[in-house]
């Protein structure tokens, strides 16, 4: 076999040093290491494709709105670790604006990121009721929310959407909703890693069985409208992004502003709780948090104890972020449909390469172009295509990390520009050539020879 792209003594070093069982399925943090090792040793570029990091930068406006109040001296003092007035009428406008949906703003708070808003949100739903404490995946879906579920020490339950899509999701659903040990269940759409994204049908079917069986849905918005088959970019005017909201009281929205918004490194994400579920009471809630209402627990059990607040300063940047989206002087989703671009021609680049999509369909339409896809290479596991890609330069992470049970990777596009392109057409011409007629897994074989 000729050398790799990569040298592949110096990958296969790097995968070793990190003592890991199986690198095909290492977490994302863990591929990203063996990846910058490997380039710092190398000096080798990669085709990074393993984390979600937005390839944009901020919007101005938030910028500039950080910098004024920064100069108005917020810095010195703590914000209200609910949000700020400001914020928190902006967040609610927001939803109406593009939601149609109703959320009182008080009850619309940020949070360190939306991972944090999902933390709390397991962590209250999980304490409502004695007994039903279960968190249901709907997957494939983002690996860290069932670290986060193991942190809690709440058992979870999984089904993959693949084979579930349409009508036939009610009654799966139903099965294990039916055990009445579901305290919530979680999915995000559009859906990371696979962008599936969810029907009027679908959303039915689950709002209005978690409203039949007591279970809160926690809608997992991080990529808020960016489903470009559609245009939602358009405050107050139809069409209106999908949302489960339609469909039941009993739901929390997670929205990141990582994505649509480009503010990933700002650390700042929205929760909304419905106004019904804010306002509810459980008696499972005061051996936690000392209250039994909803809201309450939420705030001043679960916030409080994990933050002081958002960085006041990032508060009121997307203050005047949302406030121009809202008043229709900035399109949120217009920066970011570079994302469908980029996606829709590295599909095509991966195809001619004897690759396949792993989801390709929402029932009866094809999959939308945007931040993520899914591929496929014949007689390879998605664990083994992780680990052969790092010795050709391209780094992704497998779909059984994400709770899928298909074989396959997910491709992030974010960090892939335009003039990569014939970059990675190369690697994975080469990567083709190497692993036709059986020769599966070349490129570690090679590697071990100098172990």
């Amino acid at each position: 076999m000729k050398p790799t792209p990569i040298d592949a003594r110096t990958v296969y070093e790097n995968i070793k040093a990190m003592n890991l069982q199986n690198v095909g399925t290492a977490s994302i943090r863990e591929i990203n290491r063996i990846v910058l090792n490997t380039i710092e040793k190398t000096g080798s570029p990669y085709i990074r494709m393993e984390m979600g990091i937005p390839g944009l930068p901020p919007p101005q406006i938030e910028i500039e709105g950080e910098i004024n109040a920064l100069k108005e001296g917020v810095g010195s003092t703590y914000p209200p670790f609910d949000g700020i007035p400001q914020l928190k009428g902006e967040i609610s406008r927001f939803i109406r604006n593009f939601l149609n949906i109703g959320v009182n703003p008080a009850h619309c708070l940020p949070t360190v990121g939306s991972m944090q808003g999902c933390f709390m949100a397991m962590m209250v739903c999980g304490r409502r009721k004695r007994g039903k404490n279960r968190i249901l995946f709907i997957d494939p879906g983002f690996p860290v929310n069932k670290k986060q579920v193991k942190a809690l020490g709440l058992p979870s339950d999984t089904f993959d959407i693949y084979d579930y899509r349409g009508s036939a999701l009610e009654k799966k659903l139903e099965s294990h909703l039916r055990r009445e040990d579901v305290a919530a269940l979680i999915y995000s759409n559009p859906n990371n890693p696979a962008w599936i994204c969810f029907t009027e049908e679908e959303l039915k079917i689950i709002g209005e069985l978690a409203s039949r069986y007591g279970v809160v849905v926690m809608e997992d918005l991080a990529y808020i409208g960016m489903d470009f088959r559609e245009d939602y970019s358009q405050p107050g005017q139809p069409p209106f992004i999908p949302t489960v909201a339609n469909y039941t009281d009993q739901y929390i929205l997670l929205i990141s502003s990582s994505k649509s918004f480009s503010l990933a490194g700002q650390r700042i994400g929205m929760t909304a709780i419905s106004d019904t579920l804010f306002g509810s009471r459980s008696e499972g809630l005061v051996e936690y948090f000392d209250t039994d209402h909803f809201g309450k627990a939420f705030i001043f059990g679960a916030l409080y104890t994990l933050s002081a607040g958002v960085a006041h300063s990032t508060q009121y940047g997307l203050t005047e972020l949302l406030k121009a989206t809202n008043d229709g002087r900035y399109n949120f989703l217009e920066p970011v449909r570079v994302y469908k671009e980029r996606a829709g021609e590295m599909k095509k680049i991966f195809l001619a390469n004897g690759f396949h999509l792993v989801y390709d369909r929402d029932v009866d339409r094809e999959l939308s172009d945007g931040f993520y896809f899914t591929v496929g290479y014949p007689g390879l596991t998605g664990s083994q295509l992780v680990e052969e890609f790092l010795y050709y330069g391209i780094s992704a992470i497998a779909l059984g990390t994400t709770g899928s049970t298909r074989e396959g990777i997910r491709a992030c596009v974010s960090l892939t520009s335009k003039d990569q392109f014939p970059l990675l057409r190369e690697r994975l011409k080469r990567f083709h050539q190497d692993h036709q007629g059986g020769n599966f897994l070349a490129a570690r074989e090679a590697g071990k020879t100098f172990g």
